[in-house]
């Protein structure tokens, strides 16, 4: 099932996916008051997984195959722009679920660990989290100091990831170690009950208050050999492949944030009056929300142009056998290689811009609302402390720039 073809991008969708984001956008409506509730209370949300595991939503971009509703980027970017507008809080949570967990496993898994993990994960039976940042390895992940060693049957790890999303309840997470002799990357999947893994919530957050992040240690963690992910040394280029997912639903997401901003806008605009006139009749305010307009449209774009690019990554690679992709997706495959560019760098591209409009969105929300906006109880305010996250994770947006610029200049201008 794909619609990833330029015709869409004149915003009319299919009527399979105007049923699907019609489901979409009524459970984000029901959920939102508890998610709010939630919000103030700093406490996980336990609504998520029922309320969006009823429609799919937890599989939508899985094959059917292995229980999704096998839906294509374009139509998983919608349902997340959608999902944005209840909060970066509520779409971090399918972020690290989604993009960032499933289509890993999907991506790069054997045709038996896609059989063992996908359907409970597409039914919300298990939910995922991708381990990969640590105290001293965030913009550059090679530096990661996790181990792996071999012994027998199972590999050892020992290490500390952090700021993990979903890390405290998740029963699967794809992490990242390295061997400490070749100083190559590994990827794994490693199981909630495995032996010598433990969790520990992250908190004092100022925002991101309904998506719990975990300290994960590996106290010589074992994890069986067969659930090594992809090829041994592989790990960073999967991580890699895995971020192209994880900025394109941050961008989405943020296009969202920004929707929900300008509705609450116009709204307390109209209602709220200030010497005698509606604030929406003054010239200044009308320039918020003129910026405001002006950068949803802007980023929507980019949004819709990365999540075509994507889907005809993941369209190739499917063409491949999944036994076969280890080996033929190196960069020796031209082909590959050169989707692969493409989607990072539009992804990147997006991220970069629709996080920082975002935010910028956000702030010149609070400033509309004025003292309304100041207390988190303003749904402006809770897109001020959220979408400032963004800018942060799934790659600085200062990498992001010097990513976007050697993409343009070559490799041999790398800033660093």
């Amino acid at each position: 099932m794909s619609y990833s073809n330029l015709s869409q991008m004149n915003f009319e969708l299919s009527p399979d996916q105007n049923r699907f984001l019609q489901k979409v956008d009524s459970a984000c409506r029901s959920i939102r008051p508890h998610e709010e509730k939630c919000y103030l209370e700093e406490r996980l949300n336990d609504q998520v997984v029922p309320t969006f595991g009823r429609i799919g939503m937890l599989g939508c971009p899985v094959s059917r195959k292995y229980g999704g509703l096998g839906y294509d980027m374009l139509t998983y970017a919608l349902a997340i722009e959608r999902i944005g507008q209840e909060g970066a809080s509520l779409r971090t949570f399918f972020s690290a679920h989604t993009s960032i967990g499933q289509l890993v496993i999907q991506g790069w898994g054997s045709e038996e660990q896609k059989k063992e993990y996908l359907p409970d994960t597409a039914s919300g039976k298990s939910i995922m989290a991708f381990a990969l940042t640590e105290p001293a390895a965030g913009s550059d992940p090679s530096s990661m100091t996790t181990k792996f060693e071999s012994k027998g049957d199972h590999y050892v790890l020992k290490g500390k990831k952090h700021w993990i999303g979903n890390g405290t309840f998740a029963k699967v997470m794809t992490t990242y170690a390295k061997d400490p002799d070749s100083g190559k990357i590994s990827a794994f999947i490693v199981e909630r009950d495995s032996l010598g893994l433990r969790t520990e919530e992250m908190k004092n957050k100022m925002g991101l208050l309904t998506v719990k992040n975990a300290e994960i240690h590996f106290d010589n963690c074992i994890v069986p050999k067969k659930n090594l992910l992809g090829k041994k040394g592989q790990g960073l280029n999967i991580a890699y492949s895995a971020l192209i997912d994880g900025r394109l639903s941050v961008a989405a997401g943020a296009v969202g944030v920004m929707e929900d901003c300008l509705q609450e806008c116009v709204a307390h605009s109209k209602a709220r009056e200030q010497h005698g006139l509606p604030l929406a009749k003054k010239q200044l305010i009308q320039d918020h929300i003129a910026m405001i307009a002006t950068s949803i449209a802007s980023s929507r774009w980019l949004v819709y142009r990365a999540a075509i690019a994507r889907q005809k990554l993941h369209d190739y690679v499917e063409g491949i056998k999944s036994d076969d992709r280890s080996s033929k997706l190196g960069r020796g495959n031209k082909e590959y290689s050169q989707l692969r560019r493409e989607a990072d760098a539009l992804a990147a591209i997006a991220k970069l811009h629709a996080s920082n409009s975002a935010f910028e969105t956000a702030n010149r929300s609070v400033q509309v609302f004025g003292s309304f906006g100041y207390r988190k109880t303003a749904r402006v305010a809770r897109h001020f402390l959220d979408s400032r996250a963004t800018l942060i994770y799934e790659g600085a947006n200062e990498v992001l720039k010097l990513k976007i610029a050697s993409q343009m200049l070559g490799d041999e201008y790398r800033a660093y």
